[in-house]
């Protein structure tokens, strides 16, 4: 347990799930499943390249494995950073973009473009990448990039979806990294944090072809209800701001290899159940939809099911209603990577706002309790993974005089986990396999417990 962290402890169901929750992210760290994958050194030189919520963990497990010479700057979220002895660290905006994330992506544009053919461009992605590396199109400000972005976390837009966008609407993304590199050899290692774990969904893929195109980013603004700036509809519409396709002959000496997966964690947790003693159920390592509608689908699950423990993974959305909310950096929305700030805005990441409706839709069912945390340490914008739930959790709450139907369609599950003291607060994890969940089944307060 990291020092300041706030949890309960001495409850057998709690400590189990906690360590289930602990299992997932050890699986994914840097240390471990970076260095099995890098690649031979080239003639010339090597440039390392690294953005996401791991990329400074990424970036410092690389140079200590490295043989020979290496340079480079890593991006990460702020907070998320750590001391590099050849990689200088960045720390950047997350969600939103902002102008250290802009700075960011200029250097790496430019110190690809100075690649021969004889060097290597060693790029190691993580999730946030999309946020954290940003280079506006030729037309567009960083103010632009920064209203679409909030528009889209708003939208409740899976991240397919917000990443396909974001690509066309960016000189960085879509393959437009290893274009600049051309013809030095690109080598990618990814730690996806997206369902399917496509290598072109992963940040944006700066390094990797895009199969989608303009019209596909135009269609999804407007099914999202998304405002683009005339200059972007405009070059849209006539596919000026095309990404790099799969096929083209920048991206003939690339190679992409996918070192950490949402079902890596899934799997881990698995087995410790199981050694454990507890019988261990997939509910899938990808899920999507709203969070609090996948949160009423697993508690008919867990209400009918034999005692266990079921495990997901994936990311949900949260879409933010027209009622006095609004989202953007302090808003909760869209993939749930913003939380609140202000009189109106609720408070909570996707993590919480799941355990929040999974509690209601349980209504205090005796022998059942549930984790949900993202992996990489932060829900949202605020500072916990996740939370806690049992069967205790709306009597205590209502105690408490919180109101969690309220505060539900309020989006302040952050504050109503809070108030309980039911949060998990890790810090940074530097790594980011996606959120995981797992709901424990003990058979009721009458049976025997399973740990």
């Amino acid at each position: 347990m990291r020092a300041g962290e706030r949890t309960m402890t001495g409850r057998p169901e709690r400590d189990f799930l906690r360590g289930l929750f602990d299992c997932a992210v050890a699986v994914a760290d840097p240390e471990f499943v970076v260095p099995p994958h890098l690649p031979d050194a080239p003639r010339g030189r090597t440039l390392l390249l690294a953005a996401g919520k791991a990329a400074a963990s990424m970036a410092a497990a690389a140079e200590r494995h490295w043989q020979g010479e290496l340079s480079g700057i890593a991006v990460t979220r702020y907070g998320h950073g750590m001391t590099c002895d050849r990689i200088e660290v960045i720390e950047a905006g997350h969600p939103l973009p902002d102008a250290a994330g802009r700075d960011a992506a200029g250097r790496f544009l430019n110190l690809a473009a100075a690649l021969t053919e004889d060097d290597l461009l060693l790029f190691l992605v993580s999730g946030g990448a999309s946020a954290l590396l940003v280079e506006p199109a030729d037309g567009l400000s960083l103010d632009d990039k920064q209203a679409v972005t909030r528009a889209l976390l708003d939208s409740g837009a899976p991240i397919d979806e917000m990443n396909c966008v974001r690509k066309h609407l960016s000189a960085i993304k879509g393959g437009r990294l290893a274009a600049a590199a051309f013809p030095a050899r690109v080598a990618t290692l990814a730690i996806s944090d997206v369902p399917g774990d496509d290598p072109a969904v992963i940040g944006s893929g700066p390094t990797t072809g895009d199969p989608t195109n303009c019209a596909d980013a135009l269609r999804i603004a407007k099914s999202r209800n998304i405002e683009l700036p005339e200059t972007a509809i405009a070059a849209l519409a006539t596919g000026k701001w095309k990404s790099i396709e799969p096929d083209d002959p920048a991206l003939v000496n690339t190679i992409f290899t996918l070192i950490a997966r949402p079902a890596d964690a899934q799997t881990a947790a698995a087995k410790k159940a199981q050694a454990d003693g507890v019988f261990p159920i997939s509910l899938g390592a990808d899920l999507e939809g709203e969070a609090r509608d996948l949160a009423r689908a697993h508690a008919r699950i867990a209400l009918g099911h034999s005692p266990g423990v079921l495990i997901s993974g994936g990311e949900t959305t949260v879409t933010v209603k027209s009622t006095g909310i609004t989202g953007g950096p302090g808003g909760t929305g869209g993939t749930g990577e913003s939380g609140g700030h202000g009189d109106q805005r609720g408070r909570g990441g996707r993590n919480c706002e799941y355990l929040l409706a999974l509690a209601i839709a349980l209504d205090g069912a005796p022998g059942i309790h549930a984790i949900a945390c993202d992996t990489d340490g932060i829900d949202g914008t605020e500072d916990a993974a996740g939370a806690f739930i049992g069967p205790d959790t709306l009597a205590r709450a209502t105690l408490a005089g919180l109101d969690a139907g309220a505060m539900l369609d309020s989006h302040d599950s952050y504050s109503y986990f809070e108030r309980l003291g039911d949060l998990i607060v890790t810090g940074p994890t530097r790594t980011n396999v996606n959120d995981f969940r797992a709901i424990l089944i003990t058979g009721g307060e009458a049976s025997p417990p399973v740990l």
